[in-house]
């Protein structure tokens, strides 16, 4: 196996043009112009979607609005590349084809916190200073920061299909968990991204049991639990390494939870690649996986 980069496994030929096709799409139903980034087709699909809620509410302001937008009406929503919203929990919304909470951001989202921004700053440079800048550049730049807790609570943080690039998550005051957390929801993005670039389907009927939930679960979910989870296995290895106070113990906690899951599943993940028929996007996850059960 060779020893790629967080970069390198996450370098995929394909999904920026994915992309930027799905952003002009969109720009061409709403009527506006957007541009070509990352930023832009996670927006997009915010505006796609508030478009539809505002049509059916039969509110013309907030459709004007919401056909008119592009990122560069959302300045004051943003920290570089990325967007960072902090919604009240009575703002999430849900669907009927989901029960999962979501936001939009809208004519009405308010900037986050000065105290939210400076938290995913930090956050943002260490994925980047331990190798994961561009995968949360391109697959995180809209993030909405929810409940804030500490480090013996439960964190609770989801991506939605619909929404891609955007990824809700709890946090606590150390950048490296939210770190962890962002790496996470931003890898199912990239893959859902990745399976649609190169046309891959998946399915349904197949399952594998998956220790991360304790239960059979399709390709689908399977998969994403083992790349996502490389993914943060790789980070919090290198930031272990120069972490202090509390959080090392969290972090401690992660590999070993982690190093037992993927022990358990390496010949599952054999058998369930060989359903992608992308050979690119099998040896991404293939890689990813293997270095997340080498010892550190």
């Amino acid at each position: 196996m060779s020893a790629l980069s967080p970069e390198a496994l996450v370098a995929l030929s394909g999904i920026a043009d994915h992309q930027r096709l799905r952003t002009n799409r969109i720009a061409s139903v709403l009527g506006n112009r957007l541009g070509s980034s990352a930023l832009d087709y996670s927006v997009a699909h915010h505006l796609l979607e508030g478009a539809e809620h505002a049509a059916r509410a039969r509110d013309a302001d907030r459709l004007a609005w919401y056909r008119r937008t592009t990122v560069r009406d959302l300045t004051h929503l943003s920290a570089g590349q990325h967007i960072v919203v902090s919604p009240r929990p009575a703002d999430l919304l849900r669907s009927e084809i989901s029960e999962t909470a979501y936001y939009l951001v809208g004519p009405d989202t308010d900037p986050a916190p000065p105290e939210a921004h400076r938290l995913v700053r930090a956050a943002l440079a260490s994925a980047t200073e331990h190798g994961f800048g561009t995968l949360l550049t391109q697959h995180a730049p809209v993030i909405c920061l929810l409940n804030r807790r500490q480090l013996d609570e439960t964190l609770h943080s989801w991506a939605l299909t619909r929404l891609p690039g955007t990824v809700f998550t709890d946090c606590t005051a150390h950048p490296e968990v939210l770190a962890r957390d962002l790496i996470h929801e931003a890898a199912h993005n990239w893959l859902n991204d990745a399976l649609a670039a190169h046309d891959v389907h998946l399915p349904a009927d197949v399952t594998f049991f998956s220790p991360w939930r304790g239960a059979p679960r399709p390709i689908y979910g399977f998969l994403h639990a083992c790349w996502a989870f490389s993914l943060t296995v790789m980070y919090v290895r290198r930031v272990r390494q120069s972490a202090t106070g509390p959080v090392v113990c969290f972090l401690d906690d992660h590999l070993r939870q982690q190093e037992d899951q993927f022990a358990s599943v390496t010949d599952s993940l054999t058998e369930a690649l060989s359903y992608v028929s992308a050979k690119v996007i099998r040896d991404h996850v293939s890689r990813a996986a293997s270095r997340a059960v080498l010892p550190a």
